[in-house]
């Protein structure tokens, strides 16, 4: 078995200390966060060089024009400034100060409008007056701005100058892989979108966790591969699984990574398959973290999930998340800002997946090497070492179980699920038993690990 333990926000094994991660994830995504990103772009490159800054990323450009499937990777949108103006000079909406101000992909324009038609040009939430909305026009060619309801007050009256200074062009997409080798070939992956601007929970959290994620598990044995994708969102994880058809075979058990900062309950979405090992772990993690969480079901809806689950592929990919996108009133907005999401929400987010990767590592199948009736326990002094750990009546009620259903086709998943335990003290204590040759490892056996579809 793996040396990579089940850990907690509280990890006795050291991997994560609480504190020290709140302050690393919150510092990643202030750094992060000016960066105006896009589905392609400077932007993409300048947030993949700083994580390359911590891990050593494979970085891969696709060229403008490529077919992926249904898809053809579009045209690169570089930005360097805009805004609106009055005759004066004097800058009304300015990117520089908010990069959620132009309409994602829009395409150059400088000209000289009346108030009446800007105003087709311009979007704004009516009800939330102080708020900039975020806009996306990347398969349609157009220009627009986004402004708060205050600013377009504003431009009810006279003439402005407009100007969007970018470039629509043949480039690449850019996206990019960090690999963890493990004793095994199958994958566990990781992936989070990287094509948001200035937008801290959707989803410079989601980057961010996964950086820590993987700088936790570098220094320890792993049994899966673990597979970070850092890529735009749809056309990205469209053009990976394009590129990587024999790869994607290779995937076991996956996530997607986003909206985890904010102090909402934390939320699993299932994958296709529903009962995955990966959607197991997720839920037995959740049903047991203390305090109050949300599972829903798979819906063709959402992030990368939906390419990774597509019919085609089928692979067991969830997704995590806190409050769902399009369920917080920040979402898609300029409130998603640096005070929306919390270092101490950031680490448990951190502390879930790490769980969740425990629950994958750990699992196996035994079998009972004394299965006609109890062994004695107490003479091999199980009792007493199993009971120096705190609970001693639920590390006995542990050994009972793994005991029963150590018959070569539960596995350790299983038991705790059937007995309503904790999957690190199931574990513990199966690895307190084969020790004790009461138990014996049974190789290749995880009943309900979820494959990689499409194979």
């Amino acid at each position: 078995m793996s040396d990579l333990a089940p850990v907690r926000v509280d990890a006795s094994r050291g991997l994560m200390d609480p504190a020290a991660a709140a302050r690393e994830l919150y510092a990643r995504i202030v750094e992060l966060y000016p960066i105006c990103r896009s589905i392609t772009g400077d932007g993409v490159r300048a947030t993949l060089e700083r994580i390359n800054r911590e891990l050593n990323l494979s970085v891969a450009e696709i060229a403008t024009g490529t077919r992926v499937f249904d898809w053809v990777v579009p045209q690169e949108w570089n930005i360097r400034d805009a805004y609106i103006a009055d005759l004066s000079g004097r800058r009304i909406v300015d990117f520089k100060e908010s990069n959620l101000h132009v309409v994602n992909y829009s395409e150059p324009v400088r000209a000289r409008l009346t108030a009446s038609e800007l105003q087709s040009r311009l979007f704004s939430i009516p009800d939330r007056p102080d708020l900039i909305p975020y806009k996306t026009s990347y398969y349609g060619r157009t220009w627009g701005f986004c402004v708060t309801e205050r600013q377009r007050a504003q431009l009810r009256d006279g003439e402005f100058d407009v100007c969007i200074d970018s470039s629509l062009e043949d480039g690449h997409l850019t996206f990019a892989e960090h690999v963890l080798p493990g004793d095994t070939t199958d994958e566990f992956l990781v992936s989070s979108h990287v094509c948001h601007p200035s937008l801290c929970n959707d989803n410079l959290s989601g980057i961010t966790v996964a950086v820590s994620l993987a700088r936790l598990l570098a220094p320890v044995r792993r049994r899966y591969t673990y597979h970070f994708l850092f890529i735009p969102g749809t056309i990205g994880a469209i053009t990976w699984l394009a590129l990587n058809e024999g790869r994607a075979a290779n995937i076991r058990h996956g996530l997607v990574l986003s909206c985890l900062g904010d102090p909402g309950a934390p939320t699993y979405k299932r994958s296709r398959q529903s009962n995955a090992e990966i959607d197991r772990a997720a839920v037995h993690t959740l049903a047991l973290a203390g305090h109050p969480n949300r599972v829903r079901e798979f819906s063709p809806y959402g992030y990368d999930e939906r390419q990774y689950c597509s019919p085609g592929f089928d692979l067991a990919v969830g997704s995590l998340s806190r409050t769902p996108h399009g369920e917080f009133p920040e979402y898609h907005t300029s409130a998603d800002n640096l005070s929306l999401v919390q270092g101490s929400a950031l680490a448990d987010s951190l502390g879930l997946v790490l769980d969740i990767v425990g629950i994958i590592e750990g699992n196996g199948t035994y079998l009972n090497l004394n299965p006609r009736c109890e062994p004695q326990l107490g003479r091999r002094g199980l009792y007493a070492s199993m009971g120096g750990h705190g609970d001693t009546r639920g590390a006995e009620q542990a050994m009972l179980w793994v005991l029963n259903l150590s018959d070569g086709h539960h596995t350790l998943l299983d038991i705790a699920e059937r007995a309503r335990l904790p999957f690190s003290l199931v574990r513990r204590v199966a690895s307190t038993l084969e020790e004790h040759e009461l138990l014996r490892s049974v190789p290749g056996g995880s009943a309900h690990a979820g494959g990689g579809g499409g194979r």
